[in-house]
This record gives C-alpha cells, structure tokens and sequence, in this order.
C-alpha cells in the first residue's frame, strides 16, 4: 500500500531563517520515511493529494487551510499555533479564528499556551514541545577578554530588540559584550541598532548568520537573552538549553511555559534596567549562574528531538488511522 502523503504549509521559506521554517523543515524531516511529505508556501490541489494537512500559522495559512477543507472536508488538518496566533491574531483576526475551528487538531509548542484557547478547543489541542539536537557545551577560555551575551532574533518589534539595546548602554562590568545576531526586518530598528553599535562600544548587531554557524556562536556565549513581548514556544530557548546556555528571559507565557514558573532568569518584558542588573548578576555571581545552568539542564528532557518525534507520530497516526467503517484513502 503506497505511504500517506503529508503536506506541510509555512508562511516562511527557507531564506526567512526564522523559528516557522525551523518547524517546518524539522517536522518534515521527522515524518520522512514514515510518509510523503512536501512543504510548501501555501496549498495548491495537486495529484495526489495529500492525505493530511499540517499548517504553521493561523491567520497567515488560513487561506490554505479553508482550501484544503473545501477540495478535501473528509481529511484531517493539524494547525500549529504561532506566538502572534496565540498572543494577538485569535483575538483580532477572523481568519485566525476560522482556522481554529476547522483544524482537526491544534498544537501548542509550550504549556501555557493551552490557557489561551477555550475548552472545547483545548479538547482538540497537543502540547508538543520543540527539539534540537544536544550540543558539547563550550569551555570558556580562562584568558577570555569578553563575556558575551547573545540575543538572537530578527528585528522586529515583537522581538523587543530594543530593550537589549537600552540594556547595553547601562553595563557596568567592562568585559560584558552583547551580540545580537538576526536580519532586519524593520528599518527603524535597523536604524536603531546601527545608532546603539555606534554610540554603545560593547553592543554589536552582527546580522543574518547562517542556523550552524549561529548555533556554533550561541554555545560559546556565557548566557543567552529572549526579550520578547509574545513568543509561541521560541527555538532559540531549546537550541541555548541543549548548548548549556543559561537563558534570560522576559516574563511572559511563553517563555514561562518553555522555561517553568520557578525558574530565576526572568525580567519584566520591557524593562532595560532589569534585564542589565540580571546580566551582570549572571556574569559575576557564580552560585547565581550555577542555578541557572541547573535549571535549564532539568528543562532538557522536554526538548529532545526523540521526544518531540514521538509526539508528533503519535498525532499523525491517530489522525490517518482510518475510523472503524470507514474506507481507506486511495
């Protein structure tokens, strides 16, 4: 019997180096072999058709998702719910809305996430946590001339670049170097970070960088900072966990449901002189960095790529399973 086909849509492409395509490609490489699977921009009918959909983003493949249904209201869909999905567009966006309510099933890439939908949406809704591959963690050299912190993420406004800038300029400690590493995506920020590089010797804005490369720098940084003002369930958190990388992150529901409750690394979103006065504490406390490690280390598990696979096979399987007298796709 020929394999099920499986298309994925992602509103980001390859080029767009971002945590959607991250997903995507990740996704189709863990279904491969078990299915047929292609990723596209959007869906398109095409012969033969894929037997299940999966959609990253609920207001940007509405469109692909209301298509699909229409050709194809007898198979399954699987919408993954983005950052903006669940921190904006599913208050704001009908299209948003229209897609929850058509998918045959929701994934949530952190646990907070389920507190966003009602009931009987959660009763359709996974928690499938994100994974990368465990890197050795790095051996700082004891002649180290920097500390450096990354943030990494392009820049945009719901990234909050802005907040790891206005941090830079109120450091006190001189060996603290604040890299951050994404494209620009708005040209007032890139203008932003040009002014800040210029006027603040220890900030540097280095960029796009390629994921190898930017995961080789990551893993070498002393701690890494999320500042985001929504994040669905960030990459960049699991890639800096599985690198031995404590992380410094905003206090809000996404970083929270990847990172726990009690975890000692927050800052309140926005707050420049709070997330300064934690980098330093983090740089020369020892036991306070130490704890840190600790906790990301206990987070680890949840981020495994042997995980994450499981879970999503076990989601995929039980919605091909044909239902008891029912026919089989052909």
């Amino acid at each position: 019997m020929d394999r099920n086909r499986i298309l994925i849509v992602s509103p980001a492409a390859a080029r767009d180096n971002n945590g959607n395509w991250q997903t995507a490609s990740r996704w189709a490489r863990f279904l491969r072999g078990r299915y047929v699977v292609d990723v596209r921009a959007d869906f398109a009918s095409v012969d033969p058709a894929p037997d299940l959909l999966v959609a990253l983003h609920a207001r940007r493949s509405a469109a692909a998702i209301s298509a699909f249904k229409v050709v194809h209201p007898d198979r399954p869909c699987v919408l993954v719910l983005t950052g903006t999905d669940l921190y904006r567009d599913i208050d704001t966006s009908p299209e948003a809305r229209s897609s929850l309510e058509s998918a045959d099933a929701l994934v949530v890439l952190q646990e907070a996430g389920l507190a966003r939908l009602a009931p009987p949406l959660q009763a359709k809704t996974r928690v499938i946590y994100q994974s990368s591959p465990a890197l050795r963690p790095a051996t700082p050299a004891p002649t180290r001339r920097y500390i450096d912190i990354c943030m990494i993420g392009h820049l945009r406004p719901e990234k909050d670049p802005l907040t790891f800038m206005r941090a830079a300029a109120l450091l006190q400690n001189p060996r603290l170097r604040l890299l951050h590493i994404g494209g620009a995506l708005d040209p007032e920020l890139l203008a932003a970070a040009q002014a800040t590089e210029a006027a603040t010797p220890r900030y540097r804005w280095l960029g796009p960088v390629p994921h190898a490369q930017t995961r080789q720098r990551l893993k070498r940084c002393h701690a890494m900072v999320i500042a985001s003002r929504m994040e669905g369930g960030a990459n960049v958190i699991i890639e800096a966990v599985t690198s031995g990388v404590p992380v410094l992150a905003s206090r809000i529901d996404g970083n929270v449901g990847m990172l726990g409750q009690d975890y000692a690394g927050y800052f309140p979103a926005g707050d420049a002189g709070a997330l300064a006065r934690l980098i330093e504490r983090c740089a020369a406390d020892a036991d306070f960095d130490a704890l840190l490690r600790r906790q990301c280390t206990a987070r680890a598990r949840l981020f495994a790529p042997k995980a994450e696979q499981a879970a999503l096979a076990d989601l995929v399987d039980n919605l091909l399973l044909p239902k008891a007298g029912q026919p089989e796709h052909s």
